[in-house]
């Protein structure tokens, strides 16, 4: 077989299937194209999912005649001001989408530059271009893209339903927007308006760039929503962050950007999980929408070729900033939860009284009437209130109890307010200024006992325990250097190792809290981890369970009953410990119901 230059279609065609997996990706290169053309407004129209049509209008700059006909021509951009790769402030930059695109679509561009009072054409159909023409359109471009893949049909065979490559679409164009609060957005497919978000131009950067993710994501979102910003060095991290009580069960609601690019990056994602790895189960993920900024020479965006993953130059102080700007931020929470909570408990309320249960769901009878009153206790400082035998009886009023005194301050500066009762011996009934509070006394409690562990071992160290026989690990060169790199780290958890030639380590201590450990394994779990994502998962998560379960059995326990200085000493310690709003499993361990919120259940709203 001779060599041979491959035809400029074929290459072209080849480039396509880089750039352009499915209609999602073509409309995420037009789109981005607009926005590197300054506009303000962005139209888009789907037909069949973008199989038979893709159409982008905008505002934006436009082009010219010359301009209209380089623009479909392989390497051909105007978004690079020097020959400097590293130097990338743009999207668009590398001239490829609208050639492979035209290679394997019918495609037909018109623009019209701004000041210019005519209008051109251009068409290139299965990668052969046609002159430009003159045409009709306000100031802008309109990109459309007909019979996508009509060139390749084997590719339309790996296509998805209309449904689903719509929803793709809907998706890549929701993360731009968010990206890009300045501009308009929308997209319609048969007849409907997938999206419409209007652009946010008279507010400050962190409000319109709220204003836009309510927009996208809803208004739960940013009710539970953290603000985000920080900055070290070079690097500026802002954005929004769930609180640990807000999440999900896929990773999916993750947004994360660099220098306003969408991307799926592994080492972004890693610090994610590292942050709220003490807040969240293990099959849960959190909400949240980061942007990172940082000089373009500092990151390689030219990685993927549909640049969905980026390369940091210094990827420990990114990982560095990423995790400490997410602790401090949930750490400046306190003890909030998410307000997602309460709509669940108003929804699960019933209108009606005791009398009107149905058979079989609790209705109240003389036989269970002494098993409901143990369960609500309505406390008072000297003991339990006795009950009347009377069903509708007057029980003595809360305010009459808890009278503000000199020495208790008014409930107004408590948040969590005071306690008023104890249901079924395990949560806490507390009253605040404009509505009631249901604590989880076991679940908060664990929480405030894990934070004094954590403070303990960051004051004192993580104790450990020598190796009568120091263990010898044989494993791959690459994990021996992984873990030689990370050695001071894992010291500081308490896992203290020393290299033994090319293909060994010597571990010489672990940590007390570990017990009885399979040593060998643990270690080679620590380097799978540090080679995946340069962080000691499997160590952290050892420690970190280990320390949740001496919480959870050291803490109080769900049956037992407090009094109500008890209580209300919980209470005020929840207000003053970090992250008591969820326990070590990612639960509430209190749930707000406001005073409006009730009223609607009786009608009073």
């Amino acid at each position: 077989m001779t060599l041979r230059l491959l035809p400029p279609i074929l290459i072209n065609r080849i480039a396509a299937g880089e750039v352009v997996e499915r209609p999602a990706s073509a409309l995420k290169e037009l789109v981005e194209n607009a926005i590197d053309a300054g506009a303000t407004q962005i139209d888009c129209l789907l037909e069949q999912g973008g199989r038979n049509l893709i159409s982008i209008t905008d505002n934006g700059k436009g082009m010219t005649q010359d301009e209209l006909n380089l623009a479909v021509e392989r390497h051909t951009t105007s978004k690079l001001d020097d020959d400097d790769l590293m130097h990338i402030q743009h999207f668009g930059f590398r001239g490829e989408a609208l050639p492979s695109i035209g290679s394997v679509s019918r495609m037909q561009i018109t623009s019209r530059a701004r000041g210019h009072a005519e209008a051109w054409s251009l068409s290139v159909e299965g990668g052969v271009k046609h002159p430009p023409e003159p045409a009709a359109l306000t100031e802008g471009t309109r990109v459309e893209v007909r019979d996508l893949f009509f060139a390749t049909p084997a590719r339309l065979k790996f296509l998805k339903t209309e449904r689903t490559e719509q929803q793709h679409a809907v998706e890549t164009l929701e993360r731009l927007a968010m990206a890009h609060p300045e501009v308009g957005f929308s997209l319609k497919s048969g007849g409907r308006t997938l999206l419409n978000v209007p652009p946010v131009t008279m507010l400050n950067a962190e409000n319109a760039r709220r204003e836009r993710l309510g927009h996208i994501l809803g208004k739960d979102f940013t009710e539970n929503a953290l603000s985000v910003s920080h900055t070290r060095d070079n690097l500026h991290l802002t954005g929004f962050a769930g609180l640990p009580t807000y999440h999900r069960g896929t990773a999916s609601a993750q947004y994360l950007f660099v220098n306003h690019r969408p991307v799926r990056d592994k080492l972004l994602l890693g610090a994610i999980r590292a942050a709220y790895q003490d807040f969240l189960a293990r099959d849960r993920y959190p909400v949240l929408a980061l942007f990172l900024t940082l000089p373009p020479e500092e990151v390689d965006v030219n990685v993927h070729p549909a640049k969905a993953e980026v390369r940091f130059r210094d990827t420990q102080s990114v990982r560095g900033l990423i995790v400490g700007a997410l602790k401090h931020t949930l750490a400046e929470a306190g003890f909030r939860s998410a307000t997602t909570g309460a709509v669940t408990a108003l929804s699960a309320f019933r209108p009606g009284g005791i009398g009107s249960a149905s058979p079989g769901s609790g209705t109240y009878t003389s036989s269970n009437r002494q098993s409901i009153d143990a369960a609500f206790r309505f406390q008072s400082p000297g003991g339990i209130i006795p009950r009347q035998p009377a069903l509708m009886e007057t029980v003595p009023s809360a305010p009459a109890t808890f009278a503000p005194s000199e020495e208790t301050p008014p409930k107004e500066t408590y948040p969590l307010g005071l306690a008023r009762a104890q249901l079924h011996e395990t949560y806490i009934i507390a009253q605040t200024t404009d509505g009631i509070v249901i604590v989880d006394q076991h679940a908060a409690h664990e929480r405030m006992v894990y934070e004094k562990m954590k403070q303990a071992i960051a004051q004192e160290g993580i104790k450990t325990q020598h190796l009568l026989i120091p263990e010898v690990v044989e494993m791959e060169p690459k994990y021996i250097t992984a873990l030689a790199e990370q050695a001071n780290a894992l010291k500081t958890l308490g896992f203290v190792i020393e290299e033994l030639g090319e293909k060994a380590i010597v571990v010489r201590e672990v940590p007390a809290l570990l017990g009885n450990v399979n040593v060998a394994q643990l270690a080679r779990d620590i380097a799978d981890d540090l080679e995946e994502s340069g962080q000691a998962l499997s160590l952290m998560d050892a420690l970190e369970h280990i320390c949740g379960t001496l919480a959870c059995h050291g803490s109080i326990r769900a049956g037992r009953r407090l009094n109500v200085e008890e209580m209300n000493a919980l209470l005020r310690e929840m207000e003053a410990t970090p992250h008591s709003g969820q326990c070590n499993h990612g639960r509430p361990t209190y749930i707000e119901l406001q005073l409006p919120d009730i009223e609607k259940l009786f009608g009073r709203r």
